[in-house]
């Protein structure tokens, strides 16, 4: 049996040693201080982009437009709009007839015609019996305050457009804005009120329209008669200097009133 020589013993030791040296440094876990901070990095930025606002297009802009005061034989009705998204969300009366069998008479018919309003979207709705002259005031008041918010709508589709469009679409949107609707003052007549409606547009009135006339048995021939003529005479005139149609001299006298005063409040 041959001995070992001792330098082969030594070379084989530190062979084995190196060896395992070799193995614990692949089993020790990495601690790179790069890879850690990155790691923790990447939860972080997802988190960041979870909580990005959402409250400025979530919620949608709402406003508010009241309508004209209108007269009625038992007090003044005015109507308060709130439009969210083009539809009308909350119709109500901030002013209504007030006193006596009044009070009764508006607790009856505002509530009903605030609920018909947001139903129908528009002052093609019933008047509530047993209150008709508040009803009438509140469809006239609403109708004013809807044709706020269509002026207002056209007046920013134009200023829209005209941002990417020619200087002619801008002066297009400025004439667009500066049309405007006005509603006379009631004139009461022997037969019955009469209120007029004017849209002005250049300084010059572009259409004229009852919103009230008298009503019932030979009423009704007479208002037929004559408001398409003082209409068409309003408009061809620019002012209230018309013609009373023959026949019909007490609804013409008080269409004359009404429209007057719808060009007093137009600025003449």
């Amino acid at each position: 049996m041959r001995k070992s020589h001792p330098i082969r013993r030594v070379v084989l030791a530190t062979a084995a040693t190196v060896s395992g040296v070799v193995l614990l440094l692949s089993l020790k876990p990495s601690s790179d201080p790069a890879s850690a901070s990155a790691a923790g990095a990447a939860p972080s930025a997802a988190a960041a982009g979870q909580e990005s606002p959402q409250g400025g297009t979530g919620a949608a802009g709402s406003s508010t437009v009241d309508g004209a005061a209108t007269q009625t034989q038992y007090g003044v009705v005015q109507v308060r709009l709130t439009v969210a998204g083009g539809k009308i969300t909350q119709a109500q009366a901030i002013q209504a007839p007030k006193g006596g069998t009044s009070d009764q008479k508006t607790a009856l018919s505002v509530p009903q015609l605030n609920k018909e309003t947001v139903a129908a979207q528009s002052a093609n709705i019933d008047s509530v019996s047993g209150a008709t002259y508040t009803s009438t005031g509140y469809k006239q008041s609403l109708q004013s305050a809807l044709d706020k918010l269509k002026a207002a709508s056209a007046s920013s589709s134009a200023g829209s457009s005209a941002g990417s469009s020619a200087g002619s679409s801008s002066s297009s949107g400025s004439a667009q804005a500066q049309a405007k609707t006005v509603t006379g003052q009631v004139a009461q007549t022997q037969y019955g009120p009469v209120q007029v409606r004017i849209t002005v547009s250049g300084g010059k009135i572009t259409k004229a329209e009852a919103v009230q006339a008298p009503k019932g048995g030979t009423s009704d021939q007479k208002t037929a008669l004559s408001v398409p003529k003082l209409n068409q005479e309003a408009v061809a005139a620019g002012s209230a200097n018309i013609d009373s149609v023959s026949g019909a001299t007490y609804t013409s006298t008080g269409y004359k009133q009404s429209l007057q005063s719808a060009l007093d409040q137009a600025g003449g």
